[in-house]
């Protein structure tokens, strides 16, 4: 097995290699890495779930309080990611990948024990919040490990499947475990259900199931990552290697287009079904919930193709522009608040609209990032080379876009990734000080403006300096 884990040979961009065997390696190791990013998304959004049916098992927790426990595990995932974007190059990615997989394991069954009594304190269940951010912080790593196995022409579209069907987590999560805490899966091997009395009728859910439900996944994916994955000799290298893309503006830029993008799509799946049945309780929020992010993430590798094709600028500035007009629909769509404290009018069926366009551009742009990023870093590599520069000093070069891509990669989702704990913030926060979302929303549009401009200025316009 030590043979075949560890590649010593690695040439994607030779096309002679590529087509005997590193093709069918670099798909096998997609294929792994999509199912444990599949349930690193789960895990991170566990919460969105549990926290509209908590107080039903007995809790007693306000609106501010569950609209934290669903933003903390974004709080905690951004701030690994940071850290968890270097790992592949230090550990490989084998060994990281099937490590912090199998971490998934200690908030899914902590929360499944939890939430069976009542009495469980709400720090107690921060911290599992927190823990659950484990799962966010996968998407770091996984990136800028898929993004050594495949050629540069194929990358778009090899990170727009890696994130859209890891993506695909969040809706699998939103869709299933409405279904799963209503039914005695485990039988009294899962404990005892939780009732509750609703239009005068008892009623009886398990939301351990929420956890536990997960566990036999999340295990089966962590030994099917360090039996099926590879680690890349030729990838490893050092944090002081990696840390020269804090040195790069671009760097930065990225990090702000990306809380616009991947920010928007975790934010807006984590507070929607708590934003509807704030705005439109009467509306059976959970059957529509992961409409949304089940569009968003199906669509991500869509990003990614368009983008390998026409460039990932472009697509990204339509992107912004698409985003700024969602709000402004999801604003029209809103309920007012009477005098009496009571919400009148507004459009459901639009304000649903609104925010599934909002998932579909996050979607787009998520993938049309992914492509932008190491196209970036290869040419600002490539440009230090000088016009005379030998054979050897290209291929170093070449070599430097490639560490530099990857450790962008995966420092990128994580400052993107706060925004899935700024978004829920905002909100609760607007809700609180104004009654309403609207001061929230009026900042988001000016925030995609402000990703307008960027976009166009540095990357799509005709001469910008870093054409991608």
């Amino acid at each position: 097995m030590a043979r075949a884990a560890v590649l010593t040979q690695w040439e994607p961009e030779n096309p002679t290699f590529w087509q005997a065997s590193g093709q069918s390696i670099a798909k096998r190791n997609l294929m792994i890495s999509i199912p444990c990013l599949t349930l690193g998304f789960v895990i991170s959004v566990l919460w969105s779930v549990v926290a509209l049916n908590i107080n039903s098992a007995g809790f007693n927790f306000t609106k501010g309080q569950l609209f934290m426990l669903t933003a903390l595990p974004q709080l905690s995932g951004a701030t690994l990611r940071i850290f968890y974007s270097f790992m592949p190059a230090r550990f490989g990615g084998r060994k990281w990948t099937t490590f912090s997989t199998a971490l998934l394991l200690i908030p899914a069954t902590w929360l499944g024990f939890a939430v069976q009594d009542p009495s469980t304190s709400y720090g107690t269940l921060l911290t599992i919040a927190l823990l659950c951010g484990l799962g966010s912080g996968n998407f770091a790593s996984s990136m800028a490990n898929i993004g050594y196995f495949f050629p540069a022409a194929k990358k778009g579209a090899a990170n727009g499947l890696n994130a859209g069907f890891g993506n695909l987590g969040v809706s699998l999560a939103q869709l299933l475990i409405p279904l799963a805490i209503t039914l005695p899966l485990f039988g009294a091997f899962g404990g005892e259900a939780q009732s509750f009395i609703k239009e005068g009728s008892e009623h009886s859910i398990w939301l351990q199931n929420a956890g536990f439900m997960w566990v036999p996944l999340i295990a089966i994916a962590a030994l099917a990552a360090w039996f099926g994955m590879n680690d890349i000799a030729e990838a490893r290298s050092s944090f002081g290697q990696q840390a020269v893309i804090f040195r790069r503006k671009h760097n930065w830029l990225m990090c702000w287009l990306y809380i616009g993008t991947f920010g928007s799509f975790i934010g807006f799946a984590g507070a929607f079904a708590l934003l509807t049945k704030t705005l439109f309780p009467e509306v059976p929020v959970m059957k529509y919930a992961f409409l949304g992010p089940l569009i968003g993430a199906l669509i991500r590798p869509v990003g990614g193709i368009i983008s390998d094709k026409f460039g990932g600028a472009k697509v990204t500035l339509g992107v912004f522009v698409g985003m700024a007009l969602g709000v402004l629909g999801v604003l029209a769509c809103l309920p007012t608040l009477g005098a009496d404290g009571q919400l009148s009018g507004g459009s459901w069926p639009g304000f649903f609209a609104m925010f599934l366009v909002l998932f579909t551009c996050a979607g787009l742009g998520n993938g049309s990032t992914y492509k932008m990023i190491p196209t970036i870093f290869s040419t600002v590599c490539m440009r230090e080379v000088t016009a005379d520069g030998d054979e050897a000093a290209q291929k170093a070069a070449h070599g430097r876009g490639l560490q530099e891509s990857a450790a962008a990669a995966g420092f990128i989702s994580a400052i993107g990734a706060y925004g899935g704990f700024f978004i829920p913030q905002s909100f609760g926060l607007s809700i609180k000080s104004t009654g309403g979302p609207e001061l929230a929303l009026y900042v988001f549009i000016a925030f995609y403006i402000s990703c307008v401009w960027m976009t166009w200025h540095f990357y799509a316009k005709p001469k910008a300096q870093l054409p991608c």
